[in-house]
């Protein structure tokens, strides 16, 4: 198999004439990886070689990830158009179901996707995904939100209206990810960061960036879900997924060693493991 970073990008369209470039390998069920707020196509690097061996892997930058050239001209851009470009995409690419695997928005993103479109999906990944307003649902979770809007969101909204979009993805990745140890604090992590700042944007300066989904599709949903967490993850994210897993009936809730909000960057090797065991026990023809 080939290293991803040395795979060539391929490029594709969305309505609204929104380019989105996208990397593939491998062959047999689809898989879709989905990045998060700050990443692009690149950030599943530490999956591409344990996947591509068992399914014909995607990954795509979503709508404003690097190297997509489009504009932002929008102050309501959401988790609706992003899981509406996804479903788009799924219908250009596959033929059949895929697995989605996302990572915090990317995690939002696909949520909401299987609740549009569940024809397209076989199964779900998803990486503590922050649907901001189920916090309040959970014991404390009202005040850890307001508190991560008041210290994180909004600092970081005035930073960009300043211009200073360094400080803003400082402040972003600080009160999303922590200023413990992880990947997110590694100079490819920062540099990832950097380079997809108008993605982060394109959420900071909407007016409902972190829409609730349907609580009642998400209890009807009937795919196999996992959903993981960091054991070291930050207050909001733990409060969000713990109101997500109330509506996963059917989920299985796993926690993941030695991470924190970047579980599969932290810790790969360990979340490879536990993400191929869960699509063994469910894709049936995955051996």
């Amino acid at each position: 198999m080939t290293p991803l970073l040395e795979l060539p990008l391929r490029r594709t369209t969305v309505s609204g004439g929104f380019e989105i470039h996208f990397a593939e390998e491998g062959q047999g069920i689809p898989l879709v990886f989905i990045h998060g707020g700050m990443g692009d196509w690149s950030s599943w690097t530490p999956q591409w070689d344990a996947f591509t061996p068992h399914f014909r892997c995607i990954t795509y930058s979503r709508r404003f990830s690097s190297p997509n050239r489009n504009e932002l001209n929008s102050t309501t851009h959401s988790v609706l158009a992003e899981a509406q470009d996804l479903v788009q995409l799924l219908g250009h690419w596959c033929d059949e179901p895929a697995v989605l695997v996302g990572t915090s928005y990317g995690a939002y993103t696909a949520l909401q996707a299987a609740l549009v479109a569940p024809e397209r999906v076989l199964a779900l990944v998803i990486t503590e995904p922050p649907v901001l307003p189920f916090a309040d649902e959970v014991p404390g979770g009202q005040e850890t939100r307001l508190q991560f809007q008041r210290e994180v969101l909004d600092r970081a909204t005035e930073a960009f209206s300043q211009g200073d979009a360094d400080r803003a993805v400082r402040m972003l990745t600080d009160g999303i990810n922590g200023q413990g140890p992880g990947e997110a604090g590694t100079p490819d992590g920062r540099a990832r960061r950097l380079r997809n700042a108008e993605a982060i944007r394109a959420l900071c300066v909407s007016s409902d960036a972190y829409p609730a989904l349907d609580r009642a599709a998400l209890k009807a949903l009937r795919h196999p879900v996992l959903l993981t967490h960091g054991d070291r993850t930050q207050a909001i994210h733990l409060a969000t997924t713990l109101a997500v897993s109330r509506y996963l009936v059917r989920a299985r809730i796993a926690q993941v060693p030695d991470s924190g909000h970047g579980v599969h960057r932290d810790n790969p090797v360990a979340f490879n493991a536990l993400v191929l065991e869960f699509l063994r026990e469910h894709v049936k023809s995955l051996h």
